[in-house]
């Protein structure tokens, strides 16, 4: 076999793997969406059993002659090739999924499906206690992946690399940590601000709110073709496979701007998985760079597009039209005031822009924590409400509030958390990249013209998929590798400098 009918053949399994691995998504789509709750013990059945079928694929023997054959040849000869690429990942997948146990890969899928479910159950009824004994156990299995995968670092690294390739614990330390110290002192300084978000605590019918969604996402480019609109109890994005991505909402009638800020981040993972190339689907080059570069997408039409003045001088005015009795006496910029309002709070997923890598920081600290044993699941409320006074000056009123508002955990997203503030980093970057590009963007969003902005990102972050590391995919797009100075500067300027 020579190493085109090799890489041919490698190609075809890669693709049959994806395959294999997209009826998985399904399934974890319809548990959080519509799987009745009785159905729990039997999807965990399910999904262990596809879990293990995947990983067969994943660890198919054929990989390693196939690989062989292809490596060192001058059909990968160019590293940025298609080909070089898929090689590269396809190896290095393979070292690390062969290294784990079937067995644990089945229970692992199986943990986290029940754990799902009784997390949401806690959640409704705020009883940490019941959720903790799977909590105990997701991390004691996240060790035993840890040590089987290996590590050079922490056993944290071993988990983070599942979602942002290449970084260490060490490094991330150093990113968060400069980042905290960089973002302590402008929070401090909107300390004595007067709130003003009373006008978003009317009354928004959700069907109204379903429809506006809706809208605003076909306008900012979401093909509804190849997707669809759902509620769950909390927000994501499930990319199925080529025409087929999926975002689920939660809304909340008293509250616009939970259910919407939601879209809007979901729609930034949306765009990325329809922006990638199709006829790269079930390689690596038809993939994400990483969990990172996914939220930079999100933070970025969450924040830098949703929260600017331009995006709301086009959508108030239908804003006004779909809620006329909750918005007749606001003007934009009171609107706009109370959207964008900086206060400290027990909510991640409803923290204004300049407060939230705090809740991520605190979030990195307990799974460290946790992981290494030094803290008992038993332990946790008590730790994350003393991380909370003292980052955030904020105690959560209840665990429902508190270390139990997170779905992440009980999925077993170990080393998730971090990516957000990769993302936040990756976005503001990417963003004054794009600007200095097509020009002044708040003018384009004003014309209701987000197309500019979108086939930016295609041609410069999406279409590459896993071409080149994440740093060298931010310098290529933008000139330099990454900074977070991008990321205070323009937080400081839109919020302090600003107001």
């Amino acid at each position: 076999m020579n190493a085109e009918q090799a890489y041919e053949t490698m190609i075809a399994l890669s693709r049959e793997e994806t395959l294999l691995a997209s009826c998985l998504d399904l399934l974890e789509w319809d548990e959080e969406v519509s799987m009745p709750r009785d159905g729990v013990e039997h999807r965990a059945e399910q999904r262990a059993l596809l879990a293990g079928l995947v990983h067969d694929r994943e660890t198919d023997p054929r990989y390693e002659e196939l690989l062989a054959a292809v490596e060192g040849s001058a059909l990968v000869s160019d590293p940025e090739s298609a080909a070089a690429v898929n090689v590269r990942e396809i190896r290095r997948s393979f070292k690390k999924e062969r290294r784990m146990p079937r067995a644990l890969v089945e229970e692992w899928a199986r943990v986290t499906s029940i754990a799902q479910q009784t997390w949401a159950e806690s959640r409704r009824n705020d009883d940490y206690a019941s959720f903790a004994p799977w909590l105990e156990q997701i991390f004691a299995l996240a060790r035993e992946r840890a040590d089987a995968v290996g590590y050079e670092g922490t056993r944290y690294d071993a988990l983070l690399d599942d979602f942002e390739p290449g970084m260490t614990t060490e490094r991330l330390v150093d990113v968060l940590s400069n980042l905290q110290q960089r973002l302590v002192p402008l929070v401090a300084s909107f300390r004595d601000t007067p709130a003003s978000s009373e006008m978003l605590e009317r009354d928004f019918p959700l069907e109204r709110q379903k429809l506006f969604v809706e809208s605003a996402a076909a306008a900012l480019g979401f093909d509804p073709r190849g997707g669809r609109l759902d509620v769950s109890q909390h927000p994501f994005c499930s990319a199925i496979g080529p025409g087929d991505v999926r975002i689920a909402l939660r809304y909340h009638p008293r509250d616009f701007g939970q259910g919407f800020f939601a879209l809007m981040h979901e729609l930034g993972h949306a765009l990325y998985d329809q922006g990638l190339d199709r006829a790269f689907y079930g390689t690596p080059m038809g993939d994400a760079a990483s969990l990172g570069v996914h939220e930079s997408q999100s933070r970025l039409w969450e924040n830098h597009v949703g929260r600017s003045e331009g995006f709301w001088r086009h959508f108030y005015p239908p804003l006004c039209d779909a809620f006329p009795e909750a918005l007749n006496d606001v003007s934009l910029d009171a609107f706009r005031r109370a959207m964008n309002h900086v206060a400290p709070g027990p909510i991640r997923v409803n923290a204004d822009e300049v407060t939230y890598d705090l809740h991520i920081t605190i979030r990195f600290e307990l799974e460290l924590a946790l992981l290494s044993g030094d803290l008992r699941a038993a332990e946790l409320p008590g730790a994350w409400n003393e991380l909370y006074e003292r980052h955030l000056g904020v105690r959560p009123r209840n665990d429902r509030e508190g270390c139990l508002q997170d779905i992440h955990w009980s999925e077993g997203l170990i080393g998730y958390f971090p990516t957000y503030s990769l993302g936040n980093v990756y976005a503001a970057q990417l963003f004054a990249a794009a600007e200095r590009a097509v020009g002044p963007l708040e003018e384009s969003f004003a014309r209701g013209e987000f197309a500019p902005l979108r086939e930016w990102l295609r041609e410069h972050v999406h279409r590459h998929g896993m071409r080149w590391p994440v740093p060298e995919l931010i310098a290529r797009a933008t000139g330099e590798g990454p900074d977070a100075s991008y990321l205070v500067e323009s937080l400081t300027r839109r919020y302090r400098d600003g107001h």
